[in-house]
């Protein structure tokens, strides 16, 4: 036994100050000449019962020791790889005599004890290759200093490590039920809905524990540790020392040392100059979710997309230690698939179109074509057209007001029209396709549809406006009506939908219709004088343009105040 603490005392050597020796008998028996620097630096001794986190350099392996002092004692090992899969083994060291020789009296140089616990590769116990979180587990073991050896071998990466010689009694990861399985419940197109048994450490042990649900499209975890390591870019494992540096990179923190006051009190462990600084890796961002729900064992997950393989993973955690439950993966079901509205050649279709929603049209021309032409009058917000011909995409815009559109035709092709609402609010929109454009249906309109109201020439019974037309000869019809003075933003808004023809207009708000057109553009303008209005009324004025094919499109309404005294 004196001998296996002589041992522990050497392995936690290079802790201590580089400065400080030994208080011991013969000095020159316990100077360390240390020949291979790295293998002691990366090398630590794991606390019974406790937890720690440490990090791995790629192909760089690293050894813990972990000591048992009796004969017949139980011992448990886990270890708990985090973003990637590790090797490591556990094996029994062979401790060297604790005399050189018979009847001598003279201890060993604690030099030469060291040189052979290196030397011996000891009896190996158990070994494990993957990201499993594995664990060595023995009802009786001699005493012994036992090794812990890692290795990665795919990246950098980091993992935990928990050990005890009371394993019955400490039960520090909780525990899972006799059915560990999560199991999907309810399956939406944007939400799925999970279960699973409860903990027994809370239903039987009564200790408190909460459950966190992860989700992601890539695979199922193993670990939470794993879990973290994807959520965090820059987490306290990513912050990792070099190889070979003159500190531990034994995380003392999990002993209750705060790392400052550590730093302080001993000087190796200040913070390193630039040159020997730690490096900092970064990650990309995952699309992964963490949601902690509390003691709940069933969870709606939502705002998923829909058609979209997911996969799930609880966690059960009891003071800051955590055990999986065995995953499981669903894919949401499909949007419910679109009705397609046909369109008839020459005759124009009404469609509305849902806030962010989408429309799907089919054009499928009954005789031999060269060209295709797409009248779209969109009445209120833009819309986006998408028209795609046997599959190949020919035309993606968005569209406000009227639009045409001439596509090159081709022997019995089928036409698809996509119309997508935007985010502010609900589309309206009247369509036509046709392979005979010979007259538009839809009448043209100047680029500035704004009615222009003189305020010189307001009275207290008239108003006199303005509005631009086009070369085209058209029919324009102008209406009124009286509105309240707080006639609002949000009411004039409801006002514009500019499919909404003179047909829905009563009789009695009719002022006139009359043709117009002009060859010069600069002079496309014409004006009319509004009568038979009240003093100090306000009043909503429509102007109408009226195609040969009977459709109609409604200029931006105007609202005017006659003049209370004259």
């Amino acid at each position: 036994m004196v001998l296996l603490h002589w041992c522990l005392l050497w392995l936690l050597l290079p802790l201590t100050s580089r400065t400080q020796k030994l208080p011991t008998r013969d000095e020159e028996l316990f100077q360390m000449q240390i020949r291979d620097k790295a293998f002691f630096h990366d090398s630590s001794v794991i606390p019974d019962g406790a937890e720690i986190s440490s990090y791995l350099f790629r192909d760089t392996p690293k050894r813990y020791f972990f000591v048992v002092e009796e004969d017949n004692t139980p011992m448990s090992v886990t270890v708990t790889p985090c973003d990637a899969p590790l090797e490591w083994k556990l094996s029994l060291q062979e401790l060297p005599e604790e005399a050189s020789g018979e009847g001598s009296g003279d201890p060993e140089p604690l030099e030469q004890q060291k040189q052979q616990i290196i030397n011996e590769e000891g009896t190996e116990l158990f070994s494990y290759k993957g990201n499993d979180v594995e664990s060595f587990i023995s009802s009786s073991s001699p005493s012994g200093l036992y090794q812990l050896e890692l290795l990665s071998t795919e990246k950098d990466t980091h993992f935990k490590v928990y050990a005890t010689t009371t394993p019955e009694s400490d039960q520090p990861y909780p525990e899972l039920p006799y059915d560990p399985r999560v199991d999907v419940t309810s399956l939406g197109r944007t939400t799925v809905t999970l279960a699973w048994k409860p903990s027994p450490t809370a239903s039987l042990l009564k200790q408190p524990v909460q459950y966190c649900v992860v989700v992601n499209k890539e695979h199922n975890f193993k670990s939470l540790c794993a879990v973290e390591a994807k959520l965090s870019a820059d987490d306290a494992f990513m912050m990792a020392p070099k190889p070979g540096l003159d500190f531990s990179p034994f995380d003392f923190a999990h002993f209750g040392f705060p790392s400052d006051n550590l730093g302080k009190e001993r000087s190796f462990l200040a913070k390193p100059s630039p040159k020997l600084g730690r490096h900092i890796y970064s990650r990309p961002k995952v699309d992964i979710q963490k949601i902690c729900i509390g003691n709940k064992n069933i969870f709606t997950v939502s705002d998923l997309k829909p058609d979209t393989q997911y996969y799930f993973d609880v966690f059960v955690i009891n003071s800051n230690m955590s055990t999986a439950y065995v995953g499981t993966f669903a894919r949401t079901k499909e949007e419910a698939k679109q009705k397609t509205v046909e369109l008839k050649d020459g005759k124009v279709a009404d469609v509305f179109v849902k806030r962010k929603g989408a429309k799907f049209l089919r054009f499928a021309p009954v005789s031999s074509h060269q060209k295709v032409t797409f009248f779209i009058h969109s009445c209120l917000d833009a819309v986006q057209i998408q028209v795609k011909r046997d599959g190949k995409l020919l035309l993606s815009q968005n569209v406000e007001g009227i639009r045409q559109f001439q596509l090159r035709g081709k022997a019995k092709a089928k036409y698809l029209i996509r119309l997508k609402g935007n985010k502010k609010g609900a589309s309206m929109l009247k369509i036509l396709a046709t392979t005979r454009p010979s007259k538009p249906s839809f009448p043209s309109l100047p680029e500035d549809t704004r009615i222009k109201a003189f305020d010189k020439l307001r009275t207290c019974s008239s108003a006199t406006v303005a509005w631009l037309g086009t070369q085209e000869r058209n029919k324009f019809c102008i209406y009124k009506k009286e509105v309240d003075d707080n006639y609002n933003e949000d009411q004039k808004k409801r006002e514009q939908n500019q499919c909404l023809g003179p047909d829905t207009r009563k009789k009695s708000e009719k002022v006139l219709c009359k043709y117009f057109h002009s060859q010069n553009l600069q002079k496309a303008v014409t004006t009319e004088t509004v009568k038979g209005l009240h003093p100090g009324k306000s009043y909503l004025l429509d102007v109408y343009v009226i195609g040969h094919g009977g459709h109609s499109v409604k200029y931006q309404s105007k609202v005017v105040k006659t003049r209370k005294f004259c």
